[in-house]
């Protein structure tokens, strides 16, 4: 024997229990039914104090957006900043090793050589100083120019919570 029961799907199925419930239930007709004012007022007073709340977290929500999007923006030019005096170090360094080199190979006794591996070794340490200086220098800059804008909106929400 063959089984032909079909099986609804299940937004048939879903209308016809919806179905099934409204004529099972009581007809109502709310339009007369009334309400106390003071319910009432007390659901109108519950309707604003949640619009409130919810245009303060929307206006909150979008200054910390703005702030947000100001840091990262801080954040990304100084990076890229960096990142251009980085390269810039590197290059300067990797020139003055190919020149060192150079001089290291055109040298024509071992004290010549020495004097040259002295004189690199004194100029590149002052350079690198130099160097570390300039980059340390920027990257504070960029670290506090990125955290004013935070900063200045964490006094900004304490100010209103107080």
């Amino acid at each position: 024997m063959v089984d032909a029961t079909v099986t609804p799907t299940p937004k048939k199925a879903a209308k016809a229990a919806t179905a099934a419930f409204e004529s099972a239930m009581p007809k109502m007709d709310l339009t007369a039914l009334e309400v106390p004012a003071v319910v009432r007022e007390m659901a109108e007073k519950s309707v604003q104090s949640a619009r409130d709340a919810y245009e303060k977290m929307k206006t909150s929500a979008e200054e910390t957006t703005d702030v947000l999007e100001d840091t990262y923006t801080t954040a990304s030019k100084g990076v890229a900043e960096y990142n251009a005096v980085a390269l810039e170090s590197l290059r300067t360094n990797v020139n003055a090793a190919f020149d060192y080199v150079g001089a290291l190979f055109s040298a024509k006794s071992v004290s010549e050589a020495v004097e040259i591996s002295t004189g690199h070794v004194r100029k590149q340490f002052d350079v690198l100083s130099a160097q570390t200086k300039e980059l340390s220098a920027l990257a504070q800059k960029v670290a506090t120019e990125t955290a004013e804008p935070i900063k200045a909106s964490v006094e900004k929400s304490m100010k209103k919570a107080s």
